[in-house]
């Protein structure tokens, strides 16, 4: 028989992509939850259902479980700490400059915090993503700042950003890293809800759940730099990698998934977490050859289309006016960490062009981040607009409204009718027979 499930007290420490997100879907499910952020401007706007990120459908969540009265915002962290039975830690990891290793500054900080507001026993989750070994650090150092007991485990997180909410909701799997049984208990009973019809929760020590996220997030990006690999030896011997690629994905050892060939990786996970791991494992003397190439795949895949562009103009490259469509570093989400239109820009800016650009959402960021180095970049809130007068178009985020544009329009509307699409997302044969050059990505 199944009893009602009574609401857990939780606390998430963090309002970035994970923190806020595992925060308001716990409160939608009938959690009592306090997040915390030491940023009090922040927690003003959040606490007024102000979201500061675009991730679908995450203002809604936000708005409705604040009107409910079960999540909270506090800019105290030990406000947080006295509130919650389980204590979520989901404080940024970014990478050091030196070598690329996570930065557990932040991390460690907001541990103490919390280790000094407890008032009774508590399960500390780990959901930042660290390296091996960090639940153990995080208990020591709590450990000197608090007499009550505590369990330190890591639950690394899986969303997507762009699909996060979803992905939270309906986990592919639960990753819980403890050796503690009343721990296990209680996050397979918090966590219980999201897998009624299939029990996805997978047990194990703390430390091969740290490992996981990081193997998990090193494999689907040498995938991706395998692939853009095999589109480039395409280019070379005159293949079609989209043919290719139906070919291995209809394999079922290999599967269809991350095989699409681009320009390459970006965000806040796969370039900070493949660094990371490489780091760890030279710490402890292997080299990890297969994930240093992805990494280093990728970072040259990002000027894949700088390197077309040049090819097709030649010496006539400066003073063009390119446009691009698509900042972000994939659909749906306005995060510009780490996106390859970064570096598209900064190169053809340092060639000499005039670049004209549009997003759906990550404009704003993306010319924040470019700061002193716009240039001559101009921002566009309409696509048509981004592409009047210019010699090409780039697509080089795969927006689901740049998909299918009027391709009539684009050709009275550009100075030249030239497209490189950095995601294959055009029909060739239909774009030519419009008068346009098409150039994709192993095609």
């Amino acid at each position: 028989m199944a009893y009602p499930r009574a609401p857990m007290k939780v606390s998430i420490i963090g309002t970035g992509y994970v923190g806020l997100v595992a925060a308001a879907v716990f409160a939608d499910y009938g959690n009592d939850v306090v997040c915390a952020d030491i940023d009090a401007q922040k927690i003003a706007a959040l606490s007024r259902g102000e979201v500061p990120i675009y991730e679908p459908g995450l203002d809604a969540l936000v708005a409705h479980n604040l009107e409910a009265g079960r999540l909270r915002f506090t800019h105290d962290n030990g406000v947080a700490a006295a509130h919650g039975d389980v204590i979520f830690m989901a404080v940024g990891t970014p990478p050091r400059a030196t070598d690329g290793a996570a930065d557990l500054t932040y991390l460690l900080r907001a541990a103490v915090a919390v280790a000094q507001g407890l008032q009774r026993p508590a399960i500390i989750v780990n959901k930042s993503t660290v390296p091996v070994g960090t639940a153990e650090r995080v208990t020591r150092v709590m450990s000197e700042h608090t007499d009550q007991p505590i369990v330190v485990a890591s639950n690394p997180e899986f969303l997507k950003e762009g699909s996060a909410v979803d992905d939270f909701m309906h986990p592919d799997r639960v990753v819980i890293g403890t050796s503690d049984e009343r721990a296990r208990g209680v996050l397979r009973r918090l966590y219980q809800p999201f897998c009624r019809t299939n029990d996805r929760m997978i047990f194990m020590d703390a430390r091969s759940a740290e490992l996981t996220k990081y193997a998990s997030n090193a494999y689907l990006a040498t995938r991706v730099s395998f692939i853009n690999d095999i589109a480039n030896l395409a280019d070379a011997v005159g293949a079609d990698v989209e043919l290719v690629r139906r070919g291995m994905g209809a394999d079922p050892r290999i599967g269809p998934k991350f095989l699409y060939p681009g320009v390459g990786y970006g965000g806040s996970c796969f370039p900070k977490d493949t660094r990371a791991l490489i780091t760890t494992a030279r710490e402890h003397g292997l080299p990890l050859d297969i994930v240093a190439a992805a990494e280093r795949i990728n970072e040259s895949q990002k000027l894949v289309l700088v390197r077309k562009v040049r090819r097709h103009f030649g010496d006539d490259l400066p003073g063009k006016t390119l446009a691009l469509w698509g900042l972000s570093f994939k659909p749906n989400t306005d995060d510009v960490r780490e996106a390859p239109a970064l570096q598209i820009v900064h190169t053809l800016l340092a060639d000499g062009v005039k670049v004209r650009v549009h997003d759906p959402v990550a404009g704003a960021n993306f010319m924040a981040i470019l700061g002193d180095h716009q240039g001559s970049v101009t921002l566009v809130e309409d696509p048509y607009e981004a592409a009047t007068g210019a010699h090409a178009l780039l697509l080089v985020t795969e927006w689901r409204e740049f998909r299918s544009p009027d391709f009539e329009r684009l050709r009275a509307l550009m100075a030249e009718p030239v497209l490189f699409d950095g995601r294959n997302q055009w029909d060739r044969g239909h774009v030519e027979s419009l008068g346009f050059a098409y150039t994709g990505i192993g095609r």
